[in-house]
């Protein structure tokens, strides 16, 4: 059953297709829930990532935008070159540090024997695919309207497809082991803050040593701002290398995560 799995994950999909009602509903209540009581509601999924943009093109724009324009005169601007990348990150970010204390957040939930547990990751997953969605939507106007729009532009989803199975099983992972070890919740925001800078959100790869380049192939989220960014804002196709490591890892990782998730899910109730 497990190798079956390893060898198509399509398997683990397929258990959730007869709970999508009651994904979609706890989806919609997640992403109505994290606005309710503001005046803005919805509208700060656009403007959050705009006032970061912002923020981090005035702060990183004449150290690191010069060599971003002299590498790829003919591309799009700095500012779209880092939300290109805010918006894989924060994608990772939203996912990876929420999911430690997710299922806590369910107790009443986890304690019904008939409800499906394993179907809360794939919801905090899916919540932060709807703010991505948005930003992307931003981004993609923004390239449209700078003239820098490209064709090569409609390979995103595939380059996109192993990043989020990777998201998923990291969602599944990070969810099951916050349950036992609690200070998992409080170590991941560092670990977090550390890796927005050792990945490429702010500065072009090329001024990584050389040295260091095979860490930024195999490191999903870093591998996946380069593909995006070279199809979106570049024209050009992707690190088609880079992408093949990218769905070994994605499949990997949501084998494991779901594995250990499982095998887990039994003891959650008396930990909790």
């Amino acid at each position: 059953m497990a190798a079956s799995i390893l060898l198509n994950p399509m398997r683990i999909f397929s258990k959730f297709w007869q709970t999508r009602y009651l994904i979609g509903r706890l989806v919609m209540r997640e992403v109505l829930l994290k606005y309710r009581g503001s005046y803005m509601g919805v509208g700060w999924s656009f403007l959050h990532p705009l006032l970061l943009l912002a923020t981090y093109s005035l702060v990183f724009g004449k150290t690191y935008g010069k060599h971003w324009v002299q590498s790829n005169p003919d591309g799009a601007s700095y500012p779209l070159f880092v939300f290109c990348g805010l918006i894989i990150f924060n994608l990772f970010s939203e996912v990876a540090s929420i999911a430690p204390r997710y299922i806590g957040g369910y107790i009443s939930y986890v304690k019904k024997i008939i409800f499906p547990t394993e179907i809360l990751p794939v919801v905090l997953f899916l919540s932060a695919c709807v703010h991505a969605c948005i930003n992307f939507l931003i981004l993609s106007l923004a390239v449209l309207f700078s003239g820098n729009f490209f064709w090569t532009s409609l390979l995103t989803p595939l380059i996109l497809i192993p990043f989020l199975l990777f998201l998923l099983g990291l969602g599944w992972f990070l969810a099951a082991f916050g349950v036992f070890v609690k200070d998992l919740s409080h170590l991941i925001p560092t670990l977090i803050q550390v890796t927005l800078f050792i990945t490429p959100v702010f500065y072009p790869v090329n001024l990584v040593p050389a040295h260091f380049h095979w860490f930024y192939e195999i490191n999903p989220i870093s591998s996946t701002m380069e593909n995006v960014r070279l199809v979106m804002l570049l024209g050009e196709y992707p690190a088609w290398n880079n992408l093949a490591t990218s769905y070994v890892i994605g499949i990997l990782t949501l084998f494991i995560g779901y594995r250990f998730f499982s095998n887990s899910k039994e003891e959650f109730a008396d930990v909790l």
